[in-house]
């Protein structure tokens, strides 16, 4: 089958690429020329795991290909996605005005051409998207009969994208009729997925309402650390036993500094913000966000009242990204942490494996190290905010020997504070 993918960033590269492994001829748009030149080149502008070969290997095949003309892909397509971004506004509704506007692109692009086409939002767009896309179709003289919009919402996680694209526990097709389900549901077919058919609409609450139920575990773990650290109980000890119960299961429940990342935060505000226009009151919703962000201000209360004063202290900061295996910055714990204990006077000294060139732009008041012993050398304290494996298997009796004082605090809860404090260190985790 012809594609053409709009938008070249996590959601769109990997599908794009995906697809074309899968046999299909793909063509991804993106008006960025210089993000056009790097794939050209059979390179990704981003980290994520295995994408690069997948890329290459495909763009060698002549099954994947890059351009700036929208309406040449279109037009050739059988099926055309549209995966480019929905960032938040400051009152948390979704910013659909990308969307908008490549729908004002495939309009153009089917004036007065009669094959009939699928056009599928990838997009995380909020509920009621699929009908402004068909009306702007229809407004710029497309007959109906000649197109159906569909939601197919993604549900890849950054770090494991292509896995989870190759092998979904779910394909989620919201459609208005069997034929536009179909051609769809053909594209899949070699995965040998569960399909779930719903309506447009329910298809696009699943991503919102999947991605705030995630949330929720994680803010709802992280209160009970918050309850555990003041009775005495391990939250480890306890996620452990909760997830051991099928009802409940152990993902999401790891207690430490929050979600980040370009998905769980700016989808729990876009649904609260799609609840309140509808006149409901999500008080759930808030409250998972209001304990995100109370872990991080309860995380730098702990270092500083340990410290006394993190004026002048050299801190350590092991992990940037948002999560191991991405160099995704969107809301990472870590630029919250650094930038509240650089306010406050302290020197930071950090290493993240993949993402230290973005860093270096939003955080210039920090300086950067090639390793962990590099980094740890000389610290009043270690802070551990990303949990990349390399960071699980650090000697501690070799860091005790380079740190200048002995405090380790860990963000993800990675390490057995048993094992942490016979090296040396005074230990401070989440809930433990």
């Amino acid at each position: 089958m012809k594609l053409a993918v709009v938008g070249t960033g996590y959601v769109g590269l990997v599908t794009g690429a995906c697809f074309a492994n899968l046999g299909n001829e793909v063509v991804c748009v993106d008006k960025d020329k210089e993000r056009l030149a790097v794939l050209e080149q059979g390179q990704v502008p981003f980290y994520e795991p295995g994408l690069p070969e997948l890329v290459s290997k495909n763009h060698k095949a002549k099954r994947l290909s890059f351009t700036s003309d929208l309406i040449h892909a279109v037009k050739k397509a059988d099926v055309v996605f549209i995966a480019v971004g929905t960032p938040p506004k400051e009152n948390g509704q979704a910013d659909i005005s990308a969307v908008v506007e490549v729908a004002k692109g495939i309009a153009r692009a089917l004036n007065g051409d009669k094959k009939f086409r699928v056009i599928v939002n990838k997009s995380t767009v909020p509920v009621g998207m699929g009908d402004i896309v068909t009306k702007i179709l229809i407004e710029n003289k497309i007959p109906e009969k000649y197109f159906s919009v569909v939601s197919n919402p993604e549900f890849l996680r950054e770090g494991s994208a292509i896995s989870d694209f190759l092998n979904p526990d779910r394909i989620v097709i919201g459609a208005s009729n069997n034929r536009a389900f179909n051609i769809i549901t053909e594209l899949y077919r070699s995965l040998n997925a569960h399909i779930i058919f719903t309506s447009v609409k329910s298809a696009e609450l699943i991503k919102y309402a999947s991605n705030a139920f995630l949330a929720t575990k994680i803010s709802f773990i992280n209160e009970i650390a918050n309850v555990c650290e003041r009775v005495g109980s391990d939250v480890k000890e306890v996620a452990y036993a909760m997830g051991m119960d099928r009802r409940i299961g152990r993902e999401f429940l790891n207690a430490g500094l929050g979600y980040g990342g370009s998905c769980l935060p700016k989808d729990v505000s876009a649904l609260i913000h799609l609840a309140r226009e509808s006149g409901y009151d999500p008080q759930i919703l808030t409250s998972v966000n209001e304990i995100n962000e109370y872990q991080i201000d309860s995380f730098i209360g702990k270092i500083t009242k340990t410290l006394k004063n993190v004026r002048g202290k050299n801190i350590a900061v092991l992990g940037l990204a948002f999560k191991p295996e991405t160099d995704d910055l969107r809301e990472a714990p870590s630029l919250k942490v650094i930038k509240e204990l650089i306010r406050k006077g302290a020197r930071i000294k950090a290493y993240d494996p993949a993402a230290e060139k973005a860093a270096r732009k939003l955080i210039p008041q920090a300086t950067f190290s090639p390793g962990v012993y590099d980094t740890i050398e000389g610290a009043d304290a270690i802070v551990l905010v990303t949990e990349w494996p390399e960071f699980r298997d650090i000697d501690l009796e070799k860091a005790r020997k380079l740190v200048k004082k002995p405090y380790l605090f860990d963000g993800r809860n990675i390490y057995d504070p048993k094992r942490v404090r016979e090296a040396g260190f005074k230990y401070f985790g989440v809930g433990r």
